[in-house]
């Protein structure tokens, strides 16, 4: 793709790869990053013998070669089949512990029910006991978070060990974090460094990030941009490969600090009794709550199993009903096929034309990648064209994204690099990783547009951060929730050692306010300062004004009001925070690490107000505040009758004297209802 080395261009969806897809769900086997190599049994040594005719002497009647034959023959034929044998044992273990091992991983896959999960472990255990190495991998993670088996992070430590000395990538990657944060043993971030490169070179793409991450921050290596692209750019092309076989599902990011003490209501992830009522409604005919859930259930978002059964259920009662969206999505179940439905690019029309009918997008879209790949149609790139122009008119994402690639390739239109990244830019704004990574690809070859690093680099890093080692955020959610801190604790911070923002803010939030036993040995607000340092880095406001609070009050580090004021007013300035404009106005107020400035002071508290409602209140009662210590000090130092005369409440309060007088108004009533029940 353009002149980056060993990079192409993303455009095709996951039906383009349905055959392989399709062959993939019929022999049952579960990849993950890491199942490169396949083991091949040793094929047998043939022994044969060139007649090259009889020779003038022989022996006991034969002739001699002959002879000399049947005696080596003698010999090899019985270790032939000895080692026959022994092959097809060894054969059978192998086979024996590949199922063990692939069983067990679909289980844990497919399934978030505790105990189909311990099933699947103990499958992985079998395997592992019977020598298979991607399940010891399994079983030491699974020691290391307490996910279904008890956390013991000196078993794990040790199991890691082990494999690494073996060459296992995911060993050392863990190695690596363990020795990064201190977890199980000593801090160590040369070590740290060395694992991480070793488990690069093997292959791991969460080692990968995780130096990306340093290079493009400048932790503990030198602040490198080209080289935080090298590594960014070999695990998004991993990620953009997985999208486009077997489409995107995004991850459920679930922030701590948003939602602490209030799961119940968070909007990220439906809880079993919503759920629960969304089916009841559904079946009884909501065509909303149908499509919904049939979504949720074919894409698997919002912490709902992926179930293709269950997706077809209600999108097909959906359709019945005559929504267009779920008789596009039939259509993309069954252009793509699953072990709902089978793949039919004829059925797969049938409801792309009704939905098209209707003017619906999904169904839009659907005709336009028919007759752009020539499914079920002949190929027509005119026809693709016209069909994505009218998805992309309606918003959709998918008929912007396939626009670019047109434009881009060339196909029905002129080739024009400009109107590729306007198309992808619009599709990534959606969040669309495969328009993500092509734009990642143009700005880090300079295709179209002249050449950034940095640009690149986040914008592989949203692709990375797409990939299937996002799911850990469900799982350390669900520990949190059920009070498994420590498991929370671990999962989140090897999660934000990958450099998620979120993840970065989720393990400061159990630092400041959880107790762990794993962070009994070190100070926790220093930890924590470091993570809201990075969090705030990327842009996270919250954790900007945590900066703020950690050097105003002392937290792990010297009371230092200079630089809180600074961290109160990037946030308020970047922003937009109500919360820093407040902060920083009671700063100005009292001349705290900057000049006292009344004037300044009001001017935020005022910005504050209009920022946000939920400040309102808090800066009347500052203004008032401000306004009642100007009108003593007035009276102390001037001639109460001159003061008397220059009072205007629209100046002392300005526009906020009428909630004043409410408030007084308001008191006065108290006083009397109680004087009068009293």
């Amino acid at each position: 793709f353009g002149c980056a080395r060993g990079s192409r261009l993303h455009y095709t969806d996951s039906n383009v790869t349905q055959e392989q897809n399709n062959q993939t769900e019929k022999e049952d086997v579960v990849k993950t990053e890491d199942d490169n190599l396949s083991l091949e049994p040793e094929e047998l040594k043939k022994y044969h013998v060139e007649s090259k005719g009889e020779p003038a002497s022989a022996q006991n009647g034969q002739p001699a070669a002959i002879a000399e034959e049947i005696g080596n023959n003698a010999k090899i034929l019985p270790e032939a089949n000895t080692a026959e044998q022994q092959q097809t044992v060894k054969s059978k273990e192998e086979q024996e512990i590949e199922d063990l091992y692939n069983n067990g991983t679909k289980i844990l896959k497919r399934s978030r029910d505790k105990n189909l999960r311990k099933e699947g472990y103990k499958l992985l255990v079998k395997a592992a006991d019977l020598g298979s190495t991607k399940a010891m991998e399994r079983i030491a993670y699974a020691l290391l978070f307490g996910d279904q088996l008890p956390q013991n992070v000196t078993a794990a430590r040790d199991l890691f060990d082990a494999l690494a000395e073996n060459g296992s990538h995911k060993a050392q990657t863990a190695l690596g974090f363990m020795y990064a944060t201190g977890i199980g043993g000593s801090y160590n971030q040369p070590k740290a460094l060395v694992y991480y490169t070793f488990a690069a070179l093997g292959g791991n793409f969460v080692a990968h990030m995780i130096l990306g991450y340093r290079y493009l921050n400048g932790i503990n290596l030198p602040q490198h941009c080209e080289a935080a692209l090298v590594h960014y750019r070999t695990a998004a092309k991993y990620v953009a490969d997985i999208v486009a076989l077997n489409g995107e599902t995004l991850p459920e990011k679930v922030r701590l600090t948003e939602r602490a003490g209030n799961f119940s209501s968070n909007g990220q992830i439906m809880e079993l009794d919503l759920y629960q009522y969304f089916q009841l409604i559904a079946e009884k005919g909501d065509l909303q709550s149908q499509v919904g859930l049939g979504q949720l259930h074919l894409t698997g978002g919002k912490g709902i199993e992926q179930d293709f059964k269950k997706a077809f259920y209600y999108l097909s009662k959906a359709a019945e009903g005559g929504s267009a969206n779920a008789l596009g999505f039939l259509g993309k179940m069954y252009s793509e096929g699953n072990e709902a439905v089978p793949q039919s690019n004829e059925i797969a029309l049938i409801y792309y034309r009704m939905a098209a009918e209707r003017d619906n997008p999904i169904g839009l879209t659907g005709l336009g990648l028919a007759y752009l790949y020539g499914k079920g149609v002949p190929v027509d790139y005119e026809e693709a064209l016209r069909y994505f122009k009218k998805a992309a008119d309606k918003g959709w994402v998918d008929g912007q994204f396939q626009l670019g690639v047109m434009h881009y390739t060339g196909l029905g239109v002129k080739r024009d690099y400009k109107m590729a990244i306007t198309y992808f830019h619009q599709a990534s704004q959606a969040g669309h990783a495969l328009a993500l990574y092509n734009l990642a690809q143009m700005y880090g070859s300079g295709t179209g547009v002249v050449r950034s690093c940095l640009t690149a680099v986040e914008l592989y890093k949203n692709v990375c951060e797409r990939g299937q080692w996002t799911e850990r955020f469900l799982s350390a959610y669900f520990a949190y929730k059920e009070n498994d801190i420590d498991s929370a604790f671990l999962q989140y911070l090897f999660l934000a050692e990958q450099g998620y923002e979120t993840a970065q803010s989720n393990i400061a939030h159990i630092l400041e306010y959880e107790q762990t036993s794993l962070s009994l040995k070190i100070d926790c607000y220093h930890m924590a300062l470091i993570y809201w340092n990075r969090a705030a880095a990327q842009g996270y406001s919250y954790a900007r004004i945590k900066l703020g609070d950690y050097y105003y009050y002392g937290r792990g580090t010297k009371v230092d009001y200079e630089t809180a004021a600074i961290h109160y007013r990037l946030a308020a300035e970047q922003q937009r925070s109500a919360q820093a404009m407040f902060n920083l106005a009671y700063m100005y107020e009292y001349g705290l690490g900057t000049e006292q400035d009344l004037h300044l002071a009001r001017r935020f508290y005022n910005l504050a107000a209009e920022t946000s409602t939920d400040a309102y209140i808090p800066v009347f009662l500052a203004l008032f505040k401000i306004g009642a210590i100007n009108f003593i000090h007035s009276v102390q130092y001037s001639n109460l009758s001159e003061v008397w005369k220059q009072i205007h409440l629209d100046r002392l309060l300005r526009r906020h004297w009428d909630l004043c007088l409410i408030m007084i108004l308001t008191l006065l009533l108290a006083v009397l209802t109680a004087y009068r029940h009293g």
